[in-house]
This record gives C-alpha cells, structure tokens and sequence, in this order.
C-alpha cells in the first residue's frame, strides 16, 4: 500500500486536498436524533483514557504533528473525533479479540479520517485505504457491485490480519505501520542497510531507519503517535468540547441478488440515505445480481417491520424493473432499427457514389489514352510534314531543270 493514505498527504504538503479527499463523504447530520436513548459509547469513551498500548515517543517529529493537531488542523481533527465514535468501538473490540494493540485505532484516523468512502490520490479506499490488490489478497470483494474495502468490519478484519502479518515480518508495531504505509519491502531495505537485518528487534528500530525513508514514511508513525497523543486526552489540547457520533447500530437481512436498497429501505420504514450508510460497500445502491441472496444491513429495530413489508414491495419492485426493462428493449430494438435503416442509407449513398464515379471514369479518358491520342497526333503532323517537304523539294528540282 505504497503512498496512498488520504490524511498524511494533506498534512505534508500542507494544502487542503488531501484533507478534503479524506473527509469527503461526512455526514455532520447523522448523528442528530440517533440512538441518543442508547447511552454513553463505553468503547469510544476509553480513547480519552491515558492509558496506553503501544510506546508513545515524544520528539520533536512527534510534537510537531501534535502542534499541528492543535493548530492550524484543530478543526480536521474535531471532525476526525467527531467520527471516531461511530467506528472505533467496532476497531478497538476487534483488536482486543485479536491480541493486537487497541491504539493501533489511530492509524485508522490517519489513514482515512475515520471514513468509509475516503478515496486518496493512489485510488485506496475506505477506513484502512487498500489498494485493490491487496485488498482482495486479504479476502475483500472489491469490483462493480461490492467494494467491501468500504465496509467498516470486513475492511477492519482484513486489515487486523495484514497488521499481524507485518509485524510478524518486521518484529515492531512501529515497523508494521511504516510497512503498512510504504511496503514492507521498503523497511526490510531500510533495516538491512541500517543495522544488517531484514526484521527488528523492536520500536527503536524505527527511529534507526527513519532517514532512509521517504517522506510520507518517515512522518507515518510520528503521525499515528500524535493521533494517538491527541485522541486519548483532547480536553487537554482544547478538543474535550467534540461530541462524538453515535455508533451505527444495525440487523442484517438476506435479499434477493439486483435488489436496490430502495427496496429494503421503504420495507424498512427508513430514508434510502439510511440504508446506504450503513452498507457503502454496496456501490450501485443495489445487491449484486445472480439467483444467490445477499446480506444487507438495516437499522436496529426494523427486522419485524421489514419481514412483513419486504415480500410485498419486492414483488412490485420486481414487476415495475420488468416493464422498465421491457421498455428499455423496445428502446433499444427501435434504435437498433434505426442504426440499420442508417447503415443501408449509408450503403444506398456509398453505392451511388461508386456509380456515379465509374460513369465520369468512363467519360474521362485515361493518361494513357491521352498519351496514345497524342503520339498519334504527333506522328501524323510529322508525316504531314515530311511530305510537304518532299513535294515542295520535288517543285523546286523541276524548275531548275
């Protein structure tokens, strides 16, 4: 996954593309009214715990991008709180189920803003930033129907397992996120040049290698570490003020391939945007087709409505796509109809052009025929001539005589 996370980019360079590509998708809206009975977010809450899981450095590299989180970027960073709390429960369980570091939570933050739809420059995507192919090394489906690189817990499982496997590789959560950023065949280069091994020996290796990294690289943990910094105690950095969202809270339901989440929402007695939000991996709002159902999620709550609404809607949905599809063919055979009364018009006019050329060929004498005319015109005045001179010659001989 070389150089393309959404967030370091616009941090580097300082302008306001990256940033806009990685908060683009935000919904400020939908935390309004949402599960606000359901009660504190116990998982998110922990981040403003100073209590951590992975070695925090503080260094001038460091600083300086907690200066920046508290500056000029304070704002991103309240929108990327803001965001946290729908997802970094979800992250911090699965990470905990798995042994691995709670805190490595924040390469999410810096990876993607905390944000599904986050698309970088290099075209990585979702919450972790895949690349396709590694995406789909790690399981993911990703191609015209479902990119599950944009759903939050199949990206997070896969990415949890691509983590593991880089620091079993490099032997240094540190030198996992920097692989994780850069490739791992970057820091093994790096760490043989430096210290004569491809694995490390710990943290501090990073900081050995640093300046054998490129840029984006060589800022990527200085960047998770201040994430990390900021993100477990804001009110101290006068970000305590930020109301997290609330988490998506969601039933799963089967449906049948091609159907739109159109569908499952008006069974579901909920907006489309609902729905949609909470399967952006679905890319065409719709299941793929085939004979094989699909899960879909919905919101909490809305199984039993949904159960009863959805065969009805289905079937009508069903009947109105067929007369839209019988539509779209008669469209389609009307204007196939009219490519080909086109191309025989074309062939009819092509035709006559040949005609009419074969005819001025005809008219038109050749450069042969031409030259030979000529020749012959030639030869006959100089015959004519040759015989002028000779009875002109023969006149004069007999006056003379």
């Amino acid at each position: 996954m070389q150089f393309r996370s959404a967030f370091p980019v616009a941090l580097l360079l300082g302008g306001a593309f990256g940033a806009a590509a990685a908060a683009a998708g935000a919904d400020p809206s939908a935390a309004a009214g949402e599960g606000a009975s359901r009660g504190l977010i116990r998982e998110a809450a922990a981040a403003t715990v100073a209590r951590w899981d992975i070695p925090v450095v503080r260094n001038e590299p460091v600083d300086r991008f907690v200066t920046l989180f508290t500056g000029r970027r304070s704002g991103l960073m309240a929108e990327y709180l803001k965001r946290s709390g729908r997802y970094e429960g979800m992250i911090r369980t699965k990470l905990r189920k798995a042994g691995m570091p709670e805190d490595l939570v924040y390469l999410t933050m810096i990876e993607s803003g905390f944000n599904p739809n986050a698309r970088s420059h290099a075209n990585a995507v979702g919450l972790w930033q895949f690349m396709s192919p590694t995406a789909r090394g790690y399981g993911l489906r990703v191609d015209g129907y479902v990119d599950e690189r944009r759903d939050p817990e199949r990206s997070t499982d896969a990415a949890l397992r691509y983590l593991r496997d880089l620091h079993t590789q490099l032997g240094s959560w540190y030198l996992a996120a920097a692989a994780y950023n850069g490739g791992d065949g970057r820091i093994s280069r790096a760490l043989m040049a430096e210290t004569g091994r491809v694995k490390g020996q710990g943290d501090a290796d990073f900081w050995r290698i640093r300046h054998r990294l490129p840029r984006e690289t060589r800022e990527y943990v200085p960047l998770m570490v201040a994430a990390a910094v900021v993100g477990k105690e804001p009110e101290k950095y006068g970000l305590g003020g930020v109301e997290r969202w609330m988490p998506l809270q969601s039933d799963t339901v089967s449906v049948p391939g091609g159907t739109r989440l159109a569908t499952v929402a008006r069974a579901a007695g909920v907006s489309e945007n609902e729905v949609t939000r909470l399967n952006p991996h679905l890319v065409r709002k719709q299941t793929p087709p085939g004979k094989k159902e699909f899960p879909v999620r919905i919101p909490e709550g809305r199984q039993p409505r949904f159960a009863g609404a959805f065969p009805a809607l289905q079937a009508e949905a069903v009947r109105v796509e067929a007369i839209e599809r019988a539509r779209e063919a008669e469209v389609a055979r009307e204007k196939a109809a009219e490519r080909r009364a086109e191309a025989r018009r074309a062939e009819t006019r092509r035709a006559d052009a040949r005609r009419a050329a074969a005819r001025r060929h005809r008219a038109t004498p050749t450069r042969r025929a031409v030259l030979r005319r000529g020749s012959a015109a030639r030869t006959k005045a100089t015959a004519h001539t040759r015989r002028t001179v000779r009875h002109t010659t023969a006149r004069k001989s007999r006056r003379h005589r």
